[in-house]
């Protein structure tokens, strides 16, 4: 049995030859073995990319959330400190109107992957809601509840209760209107 194990262990190691200074070589059954194990971890690492990349592709394919329209966009984001169940006090207040598709903003909420021990829960809908128990958010894991009035308007309220520190973030979105043109037509005469 000992003389089993020795024999493995001596064919899986390297053969080493000496040249004619006393420099240790690899010989050439040994470098091919070497060069297909690189292979083989190089085939491996592009085949688990291939999969990775095909499998994002087909969650946004996928997609089950609201869409909403492109244009000029009103958001007003609140977050709150939650001292007590009634009593809250506002940390930021913002506003801000830019030029943005909020559907591409939406596909990422509702592909939140997991981060550590927070894992993210699918969307249940209900008429005109969108309710996660659990999301991973950058505040932490956070419940959202995302209630689309049409294509133009939304709100999205997320309460992290994790922690000594509570807090509610509240977004009211509104569409406001049309992008402004990158390059505005304008219409020329030729004269002769």
């Amino acid at each position: 049995m000992f003389g089993e194990s020795r024999q493995r262990l001596l064919l899986t190691m390297p053969r080493l030859v000496f040249d004619n200074r006393g420099k240790a070589q690899m010989t050439a059954n040994d470098r091919v073995a070497a060069s297909r194990s690189v292979f083989r971890c190089i085939c491996a690492g592009l085949t688990l990319f291939a999969v990775g990349a095909l499998s994002s592709q087909a969650n946004a394919e996928t997609f089950e959330g609201p869409s909403f329209r492109k244009g000029m966009w009103h958001f007003v984001r609140t977050l709150d400190l939650v001292v007590h169940r009634k009593n809250k006090q506002r940390l930021l207040a913002r506003e801000m109107t830019r030029c943005v598709d909020p559907t591409h903003a939406m596909k990422a909420t509702f592909s939140s992957p997991s981060v550590g021990s927070c894992v993210s829960s699918k969307p249940e809908r209900s008429d005109n809601k969108y309710s996660f128990a659990n999301r991973c958010d950058h505040m932490g894991p956070v419940s959202t509840v995302i209630t689309v009035y049409n294509n133009e308007s939304y709100t999205e309220l997320n309460e992290l209760t994790a922690g000594k520190l509570p807090r509610t973030e509240l977004i009211v979105a509104q569409r406001v209107g049309d992008c402004p043109d990158e390059a505005p037509a304008k219409s020329a005469v030729l004269a002769h």
